[in-house]
């Protein structure tokens, strides 16, 4: 029981700022913009993105719990507000104001910061650092995308 309400906040947080970030980028993959855009050879298709995020999303909350009943330090608590922002601004950089590589310069600061949060808590979270693999990893994969596109266009 001690992990199912903040693991229901952590959803509702982590969720929250996918639909905020979806509500700032306008047109968003649908737009004309992006689909006349140089794309990666490597960009997946559009439904892998939702899959993506919302598993990326279910793990990073379960990681979240894990750490928050481990050691929830000011530091933490921090290091997930920066997370969140920059999580949501992406999209509002990258889509709606069309800043190529000022949304690369976030994401890949996004990048970093979730890399800080595996690498810190490691030793703390041993094995349930698991959970946030998958979006270290998806980062790194939507990184390259939005460089191959700051490169190319």
């Amino acid at each position: 029981m001690k992990f199912l309400k903040p693991f229901f906040v952590f959803l509702l947080l982590n969720f929250s700022a996918l639909g905020i970030g979806s509500f700032f980028m306008a047109e968003g993959p649908q737009g004309d913009w992006y689909l006349q855009l140089d794309k990666a050879p490597w960009t997946p298709d559009g439904w892998v993105f939702g899959v993506a995020w919302t598993s990326i999303m279910i793990c990073f909350s379960i990681y979240m719990v894990s750490l928050y009943l481990k050691r929830f330090t000011k530091k933490v608590r921090i290091l997930f507000l920066i997370q969140f922002i920059l999580n949501i601004s992406w999209n509002f950089l990258f889509f709606n104001q069309k800043h190529i590589d000022l949304a690369l310069v976030n994401i890949t600061l996004l990048t970093f910061i979730v890399a800080v949060f595996l690498f810190t808590y490691l030793k703390d979270l041993k094995i349930k650092s698991i959970f946030i693999l998958p979006y270290l990893i998806w980062l790194c994969i939507a990184t390259s995308l939005n460089l191959y596109i700051s490169i190319y266009n």
